[in-house]
């Protein structure tokens, strides 16, 4: 499990060799803080949804007691590429709706956008004026994204002049996030580890120059969500984007099982005969195998082997069942919630309101440490 006593925070020892509890706010202390965020760029699709949101369903579902869950919806992440200003007002709505939908529980997680606690930005910047240009450079997710918001189909036609700063910095964003929380662990994917390895390298040189009394900064674990990425059903050689030109490469939380069923229908597989999984040279079959895998909790290597004397109909025909089977719930739980608003607005005050009290306390801290208070 996600949650196992593997990954239990105890006392934290920094490289200065100094110890520390992992949570600063006076009188508390918790087994471990968990945070996560999600963009509000539309309806979340398969991979988000077995990457992200079914995984924290699962952390909150198998924490301790004193864990402390924190989900947000990353409003100010999706600045980085253009938006329509009334479609990200509506998405940031849609997206705590279908964070509730698929089982977070306000009352036992925080759940708020990130974008009404300032704490965020502003450790942003203090944390930019500690962080070499040259890490930032090392970071490729921001070649990805621009590639796919230009249609392209290779990061080398992305050049600098169509880098925004946002783009370039948002990583430093990203780890204020995590660390105005002294957040212990992060669950994400195989493609941010890059960008909790630099989280991790922006509190160390904090600490280095703030040493005393003692370093401030929790370095966060890294959690790797246990699904691999699903990719494209069109095209297995790039991830499933819900920004990609082709609706029938993706299959989102809000599709009709007839829909679901005809993309995975149309899914792109090979003409090799037998079902095994390989990514490299069967990557079509390989992500149906993944997806089926997802969806009943297994070992993609387990869901192969019942499926080695079998053809590509019966694969695409029990993917398309468990599918229309794990999106059942929530979809009809989204259809409900996205119509009550003022619930939506009441919870994401109070999500903020917590966030913003618990994130007070790291910020004090943080301006008295540089001698800004």
């Amino acid at each position: 499990m996600l949650a196992s006593r593997l990954w239990r925070s105890q006392i934290a020892r920094s490289p200065l060799g100094a110890v520390r509890y992992h949570h600063i706010v006076p009188g508390q202390t918790h087994e471990r803080v968990i945070f996560s965020g999600i963009q509000p760029t539309g309806i979340p699709h398969l991979g988000n949804y077995f990457g992200a949101l079914a995984n924290w369903v699962k952390l909150q579902r198998d924490a301790a007691p004193d864990d402390e869950l924190l989900f947000s919806v990353v409003g100010w992440h999706a600045l980085t590429l253009p938006q329509d200003p009334q479609a990200l007002l509506a998405a940031r709505t849609t997206m705590m709706a279908l964070i509730l939908a698929v089982g977070i529980d306000p009352k036992r997680s925080i759940v708020f956008h990130q974008d009404e606690v300032q704490n965020h930005t502003e450790l942003a910047w203090i944390l930019s004026c500690h962080t070499p240009i040259g890490k930032l450079k090392r970071m490729t997710t921001w070649k990805t994204r621009l590639a796919v918001s230009r249609n392209a189909n290779d990061e080398s036609e992305i050049d600098d002049s169509l880098l925004n700063a946002g783009l370039f910095t948002y990583p430093i964003l990203q780890a204020a996030d995590v660390l105005a929380y002294g957040t212990t662990h992060v669950p994400v994917g195989e493609d941010q580890q890059q960008h909790i390895e630099l989280t991790r390298d922006i509190a160390e040189t904090f600490n280095r120059a703030y040493p005393l009394p003692s370093p401030l900064l929790t370095l966060p674990k890294l959690m790797l969500t246990p699904s691999k990425r699903i990719l494209s059903l069109r095209d297995a050689s790039v991830k499933m984007s819900k920004s990609a030109i082709d609706p029938n490469s993706r299959i989102v939380l809000t599709d009709s099982a007839d829909i679901i069923r005809a993309r995975i229908r149309s899914a792109t597989t090979d003409s090799i005969q037998g079902i095994t999984y390989d990514p490299v040279e069967r990557p079509g079959t390989s992500n149906l195998l993944t997806i089926l895998a997802a969806c009943t909790d297994e070992d993609v290597s387990t869901v192969a082997a019942r499926y080695a004397s079998k053809n590509h109909g019966a694969l695409k025909a029990d993917v398309t069942d468990a599918v229309i089977e794990a999106f059942k719930a929530p979809r009809a739980e989204f259809e409900r919630l996205r119509e009550e608003t003022a619930y939506l607005q009441q919870i994401a005050e109070e999500g903020a309101l917590k966030a913003r009290q618990r994130s007070d306390a790291m910020l004090a801290a943080v301006r008295k440490r540089i001698g800004l208070s």
